[in-house]
């Protein structure tokens, strides 16, 4: 199923690299199009009538999107689509096809059969609209289902709002005063930094005796895939960091729910994550924090459960006093306590920012004809 797709996409692919460079115009021909030509293609290539033929359908969508998007692009930072390689660790492909439930335990998908699952119960008065099969570097295969549901319940209000400052040692720094840490994964950091180490050792020495075998023109010579310990590291580096990952994804979830049952009006800062990293300095406590993600679960969290969230202009929120109003200039990233100079406010640097959020927030609330509830 994963080389098919694969084999598609860089077929179809080679055929539109041709087009454009004899043409220097808009090269791809319409999905539809494109699946007109699957049919020649499966009596030319057999194998491919072992796939789903709906994933090959897919196929052509994103090629399809990914030409748009390269054309339609008045920045130039996306390039024309690649080709894709079998070497690449997560595989995964996509269909449309219907996928069925099967008892209490079981789903039937289309051209593999039934899989085992305790999931069948959330899956009740339900759409299946899309489904994809992914094998993750850790070696575990996992099945995504995107499904037309029901608008959720929404949350009962509070009468409260917030404004929330994002750092790195606290993730999230609330105008009352409340702060809560960023996910510590040091430890899950550590091992996979090991296993690193010697996946990179064992893979070297791998291609070496590759290299060694190629050269003394062996009758079977090894390939990198028959290095068991090779494959070990990698798998063993991939596990530590996808616990990681997952257990970073299981907080920020936690959290903005949290926050979303809490708080009706929610401001936060508008901030440009990819222009941050460029700080080298701060870019990995950046990453890890997930700013990004965090806001982007805010974001749709608020709209399904009714809640509003305000995203503010970031400029002086640290350098105003949220008494007074008095701008008194840039503080060093160091300096996490300063006294106003105009009323001799003691100020936590965080929170202050956060109670400077809120009052743009405010600002930027009523501006648009809506009133805003204060605590």
């Amino acid at each position: 199923m994963f080389g098919n797709d694969r084999f598609v996409w860089n077929q179809m692919l080679a055929m539109m690299n041709e087009r454009y460079q004899n043409n220097k115009a808009l090269p791809f021909l319409g999905k539809f199009k494109l699946n007109y030509l699957l049919k020649p293609l499966k009596k030319e290539y057999p194998f491919l009538k072992n796939s789903d033929s709906s994933s090959l359908q897919v196929v052509n969508e994103f090629l399809t999107q990914s030409w748009k998007n390269f054309f339609q692009d008045k920045t130039g930072q996306i390039g024309k689509p690649r080709f894709h390689s079998r070497k690449y660790l997560k595989k995964s492909y996509t269909g449309k096809s219907i996928i069925k439930t099967a008892g209490k335990r079981y789903l039937k998908i289309p051209k593999l059969g039934y899989v085992k699952t305790s999931k069948t119960g959330v899956l009740q008065n339900t759409k299946i609209k899309r489904y994809t099969v992914v094998l993750e570097p850790t070696g575990k295969y996992y099945l995504s289902l995107q499904v037309e549901i029901s608008e959720p319940e929404k949350y009962s209000l509070t009468g409260k709002q917030v404004g929330i400052d994002v750092g790195v040692a606290d993730l999230a720094i609330l105008s009352n005063r409340l702060k809560y840490p960023s996910f510590n994964s040091s430890y899950f950091e550590k091992k996979a930094k090991i296993w690193q180490r010697k996946y990179a050792r064992r893979r070297h020495l791998a291609k070496l005796l590759v290299l060694q075998d190629r050269n003394k023109k062996v009758l079977c010579p090894r390939s990198l895939e028959s290095f068991a310990n090779w494959q070990k590291a990698q798998k063993s580096k991939a596990k530590y960091q996808a616990k990681a990952a997952n257990q970073r994804r299981d907080y920020l979830h936690k959290l903005t729910t949290h926050l979303v049952k809490q708080y009706d009006v929610i401001a936060i800062e508008d901030l440009k994550t990819k222009n941050l990293q460029k700080n080298h300095h701060l870019a990995k406590s950046i990453a890890n924090a997930s700013w990004r993600i965090f806001r982007q679960m805010l974001e749709y969290k608020c709209e399904w459960y009714g809640k509003k969230l305000i995203a503010v202009d970031p400029k002086n929120t640290s350098r105003i006093c949220s008494k007074c109003g008095y701008n008194s200039g840039a503080k060093p990233l160091e300096i996490r306590e300063w006294t106003c100079s105009k009323c001799q406010t003691k100020h936590d640097r965080d929170i202050n920012a956060a109670v400077n959020i809120l009052h743009k927030g405010s600002t930027k609330l009523n501006g648009q004809g809506l009133a805003m509830v204060t605590s």
